[in-house]
């Protein structure tokens, strides 16, 4: 799986409209976003003492925990965090407080390995009206895939094709309605393999580490991503349907074949800049 995007952690949505700073649950927000998690529970523990702001200032608490447990691997903050998820009344959200929630409860669902459930939560902050935009969508769209992923190699082995399948058709979505996601780039080709259909994961591989080079920030990242999973996945089960009687023989061919593409088009790039 790739290990870009779940190394970062994920934000929460402001009020459309800043409240004075004075307002502890908007300061709790903005200190959750500034990675000031310590910071961002007191404030979501003033913001609790008003009864109109205590659910969302609840899940703040239970994000901002859920980051700290992701950094630190306390058991204390992920079991605090799940029951300040279960305090929460959702009725009582705003249409963009119940995604942060949907993606919250999915980080904890994740963190306990409830791999399924956490993807149906994820999915349902990606599919939302008031879901995620841009890099935040990126975000949760890794996680997702993350979790359909783990889900796919712990669980049943009829199983995994379909599962595959599912995030093979969500990633292509998404690539198609931003060519600049890395996350999309990656898991088209990771899901492809996932799924047995290699030809297209190695195509996806190819391509995914020429475009790579014009992808703003994370460019460098996927291509290292791109380049393990030809290495450790792609090539070995290319080598075994080429070769099945004896498939070490065919690794070192497909080997050249990938270090020639990659040389040929930094080659290339280096010298059309």
């Amino acid at each position: 799986m790739g290990v870009f995007a779940l190394a970062l952690g994920l934000t929460i949505a402001l009020a459309d409209h800043p409240a004075p700073q004075a307002d502890p649950l908007a300061r709790a927000r903005q200190l959750y976003n500034g990675r000031q998690f310590d910071e961002a529970m007191a404030a979501a523990g003033e913001a609790h003492k008003n009864p109109k702001l205590a659910d969302a200032s609840e899940l703040v608490l239970a994000r901002a925990l859920l980051e700290r447990y992701r950094l630190r691997q306390e058991p204390d903050d992920l079991v605090a965090a799940r029951e300040a998820l279960k305090q929460i009344n959702t009725l009582r959200l705003s249409p963009r407080d119940q995604v942060d929630y949907a993606v919250g409860l999915g980080e904890s669902l994740y963190f306990e390995e409830r791999f399924g459930p956490a993807a149906e939560s994820f999915d349902l902050a990606l599919t939302s009206r008031d879901g995620p935009q841009g890099d935040e969508r990126d975000r949760v769209f890794e996680w997702w895939a993350a979790s359909l992923d783990q889900q796919a190699q712990f669980g049943p082995d009829g199983d995994r094709r379909p599962i595959y399948g599912r995030l093979l058709d969500r990633a292509a979505a998404e690539l198609s309605q931003n060519p600049q996601s890395a996350v999309a780039t990656y898991w088209i080709a990771a899901s492809a393999r996932g799924a047995d259909d290699i030809s297209r994961a190695w195509s996806a591989a190819v391509s995914g580490w020429i475009r790579a080079q014009s992808l703003p920030d994370r460019g460098a990242a996927l291509r290292a991503d791109l380049d393990r999973l030809v290495i450790q996945a792609i090539i070995p089960e290319r080598a075994r349907r080429l070769a099945p009687n004896d498939p070490q023989s065919a690794i070192p061919g497909l080997r050249q074949e990938w270090e020639k593409i990659k040389k040929d088009w930094e080659e290339s790039m280096i010298g059309n800049r």
